[in-house]
């Protein structure tokens, strides 16, 4: 199946020499939710803005389901949804007119039904007809996905979607996420929450200094860069580790009262056991084992430092 968003050695230059993009290569199939993650500065907003067409790019390709960016902007900007980062609103009028403008700014026809849809999906049903300037922060950022929904994208951009929203209403959001998914829209959010992407994403992106690091499937990602970390929990104190263990990485924490050993994942069923028999054989007894794997937020803090 061809990519649905086909981005080609893409790279932006603004005039002040500032590389925002360096040959940036991507290719985001319909249907699934992607994740970019990256530090402030990263790049992730350029490369949505460049999508869009809200930027111009300084060298390479990218097409929306066979368009042109560039070339024929109107039929790719069509397909897609962008909801900013900022919040931009106009704040005297009410939920139900600015979703209703922003569908007719795409030339689609009047659909009513759609908009209530909308509406009754974003929890802002019963506030259609209040003014923006009333509503709470959380509801204008509602309306501002409602906006971005109003014509109907088959592709939807979501720039950190839940920064300065309350818990409640992003789990909301990653539960309206999850229906447009399942509805078949292609769905790519930056986000700075690691537990957003982990989450709801099908695929992780981490762009560091306007490169793109690597794209992977969020479990083999895991699977392949994440470590486990077994605990030990010692019978008797030691204040010194013995030097026949030394070779095995081990280290004494919880004021010796306990052992901490890394391991990669993929070698978990040899990288324990002759730990395990070492520990045997020096004659230290244990009264407790405690594993816990690395999350995606300890793989995305170990890639950006190799990187720095």
């Amino acid at each position: 199946m061809p990519a649905i968003i086909s981005v080609k050695d893409l790279s932006k230059t603004y005039a002040s020499g500032f590389e925002a993009l360096k040959h940036i290569n991507l290719d985001i199939e319909k249907g699934e939710i992607l994740a970019l993650l990256g530090p402030n500065g990263a790049g992730k907003t350029t490369l949505i803005s460049v999508i869009c067409g809200i930027v111009t790019p300084s060298a390479g390709t990218v097409t929306v389901n066979g368009h042109d960016i560039v070339r024929d902007y109107r039929k790719a900007r069509e397909l897609i949804g962008l909801v900013p980062q900022e919040i931009a609103l106009d704040i005297f009028t009410t939920p139900w007119d600015t979703a209703r403008f922003s569908r007719g700014l795409f030339g689609k026809p009047k659909n009513d039904a759609h908009i209530e849809k909308v509406l009754r999906d974003l929890s802002l049903w019963d506030k259609k007809a209040s003014k923006v300037i009333a509503l709470s922060g959380g509801m204008k950022r509602r309306v501002v996905i409602a906006k971005a929904l109003a014509h109907e994208p088959s592709i939807l951009f979501l720039d950190e979607p839940t920064a300065g929203v309350d818990v409640e209403l992003r789990k909301e959001m990653w539960q309206l996420v999850r229906q447009l998914r399942d509805d078949g829209v292609t769905i790519i959010l930056t986000t700075h929450y690691i537990d957003e992407a982990e989450e709801m994403a099908d695929r992780i992106g981490v762009i560091h200094k306007g490169e793109l690091m690597l794209v992977e499937n969020k479990n083999e990602l895991m699977r392949k860069m994440g470590r486990k970390e077994l605990v030990i929990q010692l019978a008797d104190k030691m204040d010194v580790l013995p030097s026949a263990l030394a070779e095995h990485g081990l280290e004494l924490i919880d004021a010796g009262s306990a052992l901490r050993y890394e391991y990669d994942i993929q070698a978990a069923r040899g990288g324990i056991t002759p730990v395990l028999n070492a520990l045997t054989d020096a004659g230290i007894r244990f009264r407790d084992l405690d594993t816990r794997q690395s999350s995606l937020e300890d793989i995305f803090v170990h890639l950006v430092e190799d990187r720095t």
